[in-house]
């Protein structure tokens, strides 16, 4: 802004009609408009009861309440980023488009609470539901994502059939620290110098010697033809270790039930 309009506006000011200042500032300013510069920034907010909020506030404040930054099958509760959404009842049925302040009005008529449906068509998709109902698709969205959960990593051991129990040992607690991390153990052995028993069997045993149950991928069988045997093992399931107690509970008894008889046998030898 030049000195000499300062002056024009100074004096025009002071002039005694009220009018022309207003239409030569206007004339002027429609002329040049480059003249007019901004003081500062424009900062709009908004008083409420609990004080001002700021537009960069609410923004902020509805970034953090979108629903597209939902990990989990939750209620939004009442925070409803858009305007207008399309709605579903509790029971599926469409309600059709509704404003966001019919819907928190028709949560507080009905009790129900809304849910998140599908945040990328226009409007969004939401409905309401029952607490009962989002833990049922809570749980169900757990057990999804435990199914896509990554591959299994597989690891592996080869070793000879005669290796001494030292080292097998030390290769098993490795199997051991494998399994625990819930991967799957390839265990392979080769024909050692001493042939005599089957390879498959001696995988067996090795096996056995393992500290933790297990269960199998694949059995031991022998590979290459008959050079070498082969399994693939990992944890034993819940299940497999329920069957196992109770195969070992009905051992103990019959253990138990045919001791007295064996005694007997004894006892009556000694006396003849």
């Amino acid at each position: 802004m030049s000195l000499g309009f300062l002056r024009f506006v100074l004096s025009q000011a002071l002039s005694p009609s009220p009018l022309r200042p207003v239409s030569l500032v206007a004339s002027r300013l429609a002329r040049n408009p480059s003249t007019l510069r901004p003081a500062c920034s424009c900062h709009f907010s908004t008083d409420t009861e609990g004080g001002s909020t700021s537009v960069s506030d609410f923004q902020k404040e509805t970034k953090k309440s979108d629903p597209r930054a939902r990990v989990t099958f939750a209620s939004v509760g009442r925070k409803i980023g858009q305007r207008h959404i399309q709605l579903l009842g509790e029971d599926g049925e469409e309600l059709g488009t509704m404003h966001r302040a019919d819907v928190i009005r028709l949560m507080d008529e009905t009790g129900l609470r809304l849910v998140a449906i599908n945040d990328d068509c226009d409007p969004p998709l939401y409905r309401l539901m029952k607490g009962k109902q989002i833990h049922e698709e809570q749980m169900k969205l757990r057990d999804t994502q435990k199914a896509k959960k990554g591959l299994v990593q597989s690891k592996e051991l080869i070793f000879s059939s005669d290796i001494s129990l030292r080292d097998l040992d030390t290769k098993l607690r490795q199997v051991v620290s494998w399994l625990e991390k819930n991967n799957h153990v390839r265990l392979t052995i080769r024909a050692g110098t001493d042939g005599g028993t089957p390879l498959d069997k001696v995988l067996t045993q090795m096996v056995e010697r393992i500290s933790v149950p297990v269960g199998f991928v694949s059995k031991p069988s022998v590979v290459r033809g008959g050079r070498a045997a082969m399994c693939v093992l990992r944890l034993a399931s819940a299940k497999e270790l329920q069957k196992k107690g109770a195969e070992t509970s009905n051992k103990n008894l019959k253990h138990d039930s045919e001791t007295p008889a064996s005694l007997h046998n004894s006892n009556d030898f000694k006396q003849q």
